[in-house]
């Protein structure tokens, strides 16, 4: 049989611990990298009360408003078209909630065709997701720790031929379900969701979407179109990205809102 984005297809590699696997067989499996964080993206890194941390406070407050009454762990941030802020919200939701005490989240660059969050977090794109869906290696492998505390990230990984393929190959599903019991949240950043249609296949895979806009530059058609791509119970609000401080739609939000 031939190859399947550079693996043969007998090359998988299987899960290698049982299903119940323990936040110290994370810890001691998982990758340690020297992250070196972006300071102008990563908001909270060496601040505590900068531009946009408090919305990104807000943000994560009304997330778990909503887990009081829906099972709410696995977040997938996704887009109508890129440059709308996505990557920026993603990374920065995921910091906040691992800022606060005990609580564990995992970061996953899903986006197999512009990966960025590594750039964010100043670490190293590869091995990552890509690598994993293909069954080249489990996620041991994959999963980073740095820099910040409580906060794991897997980076989108190299670049492939066929990404809404490798997205829909079941393999995800596994990865999820073999790690959600080592965290409190699972933030997925995914490709636009116009464009392609990765983002609905993973959105399969969480329990909500939430929809990022920029303000003043998504089109109202576009963002209604990428909207329909998802089930109305899985999308949890729209974050309004790119507002002006001290603008009039802003009120106490600069960064987004949820609603």
């Amino acid at each position: 049989m031939p190859p399947v984005g550079g693996v043969s297809a007998g090359a998988s590699v299987l899960p290698s611990v049982s299903n119940q696997l323990t936040y110290e067989t994370l810890l001691s499996r998982c990758v340690l990298s020297n992250w070196s964080p972006d300071t102008k993206t990563m908001l909270f890194y060496n601040s505590e009360q900068g531009p946009g941390t408090e919305e990104f406070r807000t943000l994560r407050s009304r997330l778990y408003q909503m887990r009081e009454k829906k099972t709410l762990k696995k977040v997938l941030a996704t887009s109508s078209l890129p440059k709308e802020g996505k990557s920026f919200v993603a990374a920065n939701l995921a910091h906040a909630m691992a800022r606060q005490r005990g609580r564990r989240v995992l970061l996953i660059d899903g986006d197999l065709r512009a990966a960025g969050l590594h750039l964010a977090l100043g670490t190293e794109p590869t091995p990552g997701l890509s690598e994993y869906l293909l069954g080249e290696t489990d996620e041991f492998a994959v999963m980073q720790r740095g820099a910040i505390e409580n906060l794991f990230f897997i980076p989108a990984g190299r670049l492939t031929s066929n990404p809404a393929e490798l997205v829909a190959n079941g393999r995800l599903r596994i990865l999820l379900s073999r790690v959600e019991s080592l965290f409190d949240w699972i933030v997925i950043d995914s490709p636009p969701a116009v464009p392609v249609s990765d983002a609905r296949l993973m959105a399969n895979h969480c329990d909500g979407v939430l929809m990022v806009v920029r303000s003043n530059v998504t089109p109202s058609d576009t963002a209604r179109k990428a909207r329909a791509e998802f089930e109305d119970k899985r999308l949890l609000g729209v974050v309004l990205n790119g507002i002006k401080r001290g603008s009039a739609e802003s009120g106490s939000l600069s960064r987004g809102a949820v609603g």
